[in-house]
C-alpha cells in the first residue's frame, strides 16, 4: 500500500519508572505500528519522554540533583523498559533536546505573531502533579481528582494562550470530522467541554526555572504542557514544514489516556490552528488500567511495573494480555489471575497446542519439510476471512476483538484436525494425510502472521521452525499478498522444538 502511517505515545512525565499503565499504551501502539508496517505502510512510530516543570524541579531539588541528570536517569529507565518490551518505535524524543527547543520556541513565535498570545496576571488553584490549573468545580473534596492530591493556589504574571478564540472552530472541525476523537463517549465529552465555554490558558512560568525559555521574554519558561505538545511534530523537523518527514506523516494518530484527552482534543488542535496547522488526525483516548478497581498509585502501593510479570509470562505472554484481554478505550482492571487463566487458555493450551499439534504431525508423516500437497478444505477461506474481518478491527483499534478473530482461526484449524484425524487418514491414505497438513501448516503460517504485531519474538521462533525464514524475514512479508492460498513453500524444513508458552500454574500463596 505504502500509505504513511504515523501512531505516537504520549512522552511519559519523568518523575518515576515505567509502569503498567504506560507500557499498556506504548505496547498497543507498537501493535498497531508493526500491523501497517505488515500491510506495506510508510511508518512513523514515536514515544519518547516528558522532562521539564515545577515537578521535576521541586523533585530534583529534593533528592540534591540537577534536573538534567534526574531526568536522564529516568529517561533511560523508559528507553530500557521499552527495548524490554519488544517496542519498535522509530524516534525517542526528549523535552530537553536541542531540537525540541528550536521547535517549541518555533511554535511559540508563529502563534505570538498570530495574535493569540498575551500577557497577564493569573490567580488559580493549581495541581503541581498535573502541572495544571483547575476550577473548584474541577476539585473533589478540594482534591485533584486525578491524583486526589491538594492543590495549591497560584498568582503570577503569565502568558496566555487564547483558547477562547477557538472554541466555535474546534467545535465546527469536531462536527465535520467525527472520527477525530474515538471513541465516541470521548468525543461527546471533548463536546461538552468545548460548548461549556473555553477559558484561556497560562502558557508560561516566570516563577520556573526548569523548562524552555519563551523567545521573545526570556524571563519566562514554557508552561510543560505547551512544551509537551509540541514533541509529536518535533520529530517531524518542525519548523521546516516543507520536510519529508513532516510533509509524508503529519496529520498522526495520538494514543492517550482518558486523563490527558483535554490536552490532546482542546488545547493542541487550538495551538496548531493558531500556527496555521493541520491538527491531529486523530486523539484516540482509553481508560484507565486500575488494579483491585483502583487506579495505579505509588502512594497506593498498587504500581506495577512490567519486569514484575514479564519473568513469569514472557515478554510476548505480557504483551498479548494487554492487548487482548483489555478492551482498549474502556477501563480495564489487572488481575494476576485472570492473566494467568488468558495465558493458560489461549497461548498454551490453544495456540501453542496447535503449533506442536501441526509441526508434530508435518514432521512425521511429511518426512519433516513443508508439503506442496493440499486438501483445500474450510481453512482456504477461513484465512481469508480472519484478513478481512482483522482489517477492519485493526482500522478501529479494537485489539481485543482483532485477537478474539485470530483465536477463532485458530479453533477452526483445531477443529479441521479433530475431523479430518490426518494421524489415522496416514494409515491407509499418506497423501490425504499430507494434504490435510497442507492446509494446517497454510493456516499456521496465516496465524503466525496474524499474531506477530501482538507476540514479534514468538511469531518470528515460529517462523524459523516453519523454515520460512530461509527465504524471507517476517518482517518483510506484505499482507494480504503474501497470505495468498499456496504461499507455503514445499520442502523447507520443519523443527518442533520446545513449548512456546510452558503452562503456568498460578501462585495461590
Amino acid at each position: 500500500m505504502n500509505d504513511p502511517f504515523y501512531i505516537t505515545t504520549p512522552i511519559y512525565y519523568v518523575n518515576d519508572s515505567p509502569h503498567m499503565g504506560g507500557a499498556y499504551t506504548t505496547i498497543s501502539a507498537d501493535v498497531a505500528a508493526r500491523w501497517h508496517r505488515l500491510l506495506g505502510d510508510d511508518v512513523m512510530f514515536l514515544t519518547g519522554t516528558d522532562e521539564h516543570g515545577l515537578k521535576l524541579q521541586r523533585a530534583a531539588q529534593e533528592q540534591e540533583m540537577s534536573p538534567q541528570e534526574l531526568v536522564d536517569f529516568y529517561s533511560k529507565r523508559y528507553i530500557e523498559t521499552w527495548s524490554d518490551l519488544n517496542i519498535s518505535n522509530d524516534d525517542f524524543v526528549r523535552t530537553t533536546e536541542p531540537r525540541h527547543k528550536v521547535a517549541v520556541q518555533a511554535l511559540l513565535q508563529k502563534v505570538y505573531d498570530n495574535g493569540f498570545i498575551e500577557l497577564n496576571t493569573y490567580e488559580g488553584l493549581y495541581c503541581v502533579a498535573c502541572e495544571a490549573y483547575y476550577t473548584e468545580d474541577d476539585l473533589i473534596d478540594g482534591l485533584c481528582k486525578f491524583h486526589n492530591k491538594p492543590v495549591e493556589t497560584v498568582k503570577e504574571e503569565n502568558y496566555f494562550f487564547k483558547l477562547s478564540a477557538f472554541q466555535d472552530r474546534l467545535a465546527k472541525y469536531y462536527e465535520e470530522n467525527p472520527q477525530a476523537i474515538e471513541p465516541l463517549s470521548r468525543r461527546n465529552e471533548v463536546l461538552s467541554f468545548i460548548n461549556s465555554g473555553l477559558r484561556d490558558f497560562s502558557i508560561s512560568r516566570s516563577s520556573l526555572s526548569w523548562g524552555i525559555p519563551i523567545p521573545w521574554d526570556q524571563k519566562h519558561v514554557t508552561y510543560v504542557w505547551f512544551d509537551a505538545l509540541t514533541n509529536y511534530i518535533t520529530a517531524l523537523e518542525y519548523p521546516n514544514i516543507d520536510s519529508d518527514l513532516y510533509k509524508k506523516f503529519w496529520p498522526g494518530v495520538h494514543f492517550v489516556g482518558k486523563d490527558i484527552l483535554r490536552f490532546h482534543a482542546v488545547y493542541w488542535p487550538a495551538m496548531m490552528m493558531a500556527a496555521e496547522l493541520e491538527p491531529p488526525k486523530q486523539v484516540f483516548a482509553h481508560g484507565f488500567l486500575t488494579v483491585g478497581g483502583e487506579k495505579m498509585s505509588k502512594s497506593k502501593a498498587n504500581q506495577i511495573v512490567p519486569s514484575d510479570l514479564t519473568p513469569t509470562f514472557g515478554v510476548d505472554g505480557y504483551r498479548y494480555h494487554f492487548v487482548a484481554d483489555q478492551r482498549f478505550g474502556g477501563d480495564g482492571d489487572f488481575s494476576y489471575e485472570q492473566m494467568v487463566a488468558r495465558y493458560n487458555s489461549d497461548l498454551a493450551n490453544n495456540f501453542g497446542n496447535l503449533t506442536a499439534r501441526v509441526l508434530n504431525m508435518a514432521i512425521k508423516y511429511c518426512d519433516g519439510l513443508s508439503t506442496d500437497k493440499r486438501a483445500n478444505g474450510p481453512l482456504k477461506n477461513a484465512i481469508a476471512q480472519t484478513f478481512e474481518k482483522c482489517e477492519t478491527l485493526m482500522g478501529e483499534f479494537n485489539f481485543s476483538e482483532f485477537h478474539k478473530t485470530i483465536w477463532e482461526l485458530i479453533g477452526a484449524c483445531n477443529s479441521y484436525i479433530e475431523q479430518t484425524e490426518p494421524f489415522k487418514m496416514a494409515k491407509e491414505d499418506m497423501a490425504g494425510a499430507q494434504a490435510v497438513l497442507g492446509d494446517c501448516l497454510e493456516a499456521l503460517r496465516a496465524i503466525c502472521l496474524f499474531a506477530y504485531p501482538a507476540m514479534p519474538a514468538t511469531c518470528e521462533e515460529l517462523w524459523r521452525r516453519l523454515g520460512l525464514n530461509i527465504d524471507t524475514p517476517i518482517d518483510k512479508v506484505q499482507l494480504p499478498r503474501d497470505l495468498e492460498w499456496g504461499s507455503m513453500p514445499a520442502g523447507l524444513p520443519l523443527e518442533k522444538g520446545e513449548s512456546l508458552f510452558p503452562r503456568i500454574v498460578a501462585d495461590e500463596s
